[in-house]
């Protein structure tokens, strides 16, 4: 299970990825959203979903944020960093950080029916794969977890 303490910069960034959600679901995507941070708090990339505009299925905002950061660093790899995102990854984007060596993953909302990293699988903390990252939870989780539930009532 994700470990729980927050350090207030968290706050701050949620917040930031929070508004890539919005903008995702203003998009009628998915409303969630990701921001990658350095070890000294420069926000390194942030985007939302857009699977569905881009028709592309790993558009993620993990991902369009991984490959950010990857282009403005020349490098594939992010290690002391931290993710912020506000519903618990899937099992393609946990994977994906633990490529990416991101070193910290800070998580809103959970996802008991796809959250791979402590919801259904333990991606990055189980000790299986040659990298794991530190995870917290719950941070805006009631914020975090309302967008998505607005945004599935609209489509019902």
């Amino acid at each position: 299970m994700a470990e729980s303490f927050m350090i207030p910069a968290d706050t701050h960034y949620m917040n930031l990825a929070y508004m890539y959600a919005e903008n995702a679901a203003q998009m009628d995507e998915v409303p969630v959203g990701a921001v990658l941070v350095s070890h000294s708090g420069l926000i390194l990339a942030g985007a939302g979903n857009n699977c569905i505009r881009s028709c592309d299925p790993t558009g993620h905002a993990e991902i369009h944020v991984l490959r950010q950061a990857g282009l403005r660093l020349c490098n594939y790899r992010f290690p002391g960093t931290t993710m912020y995102i506000t519903l618990e990854p899937c099992a393609m984007c946990a994977a994906a950080m633990v490529h990416a060596r991101v070193s910290r993953l800070v998580i809103g909302a959970d996802d008991p029916k796809t959250g791979a990293v402590y919801s259904r699988y333990e991606i990055g903390s189980d000790g299986r794969l040659n990298h794991s990252f530190k995870v917290e939870s719950g941070v805006l989780k009631e914020q975090c977890s309302q967008i998505l539930k607005d945004f599935f009532k609209k489509k019902r």
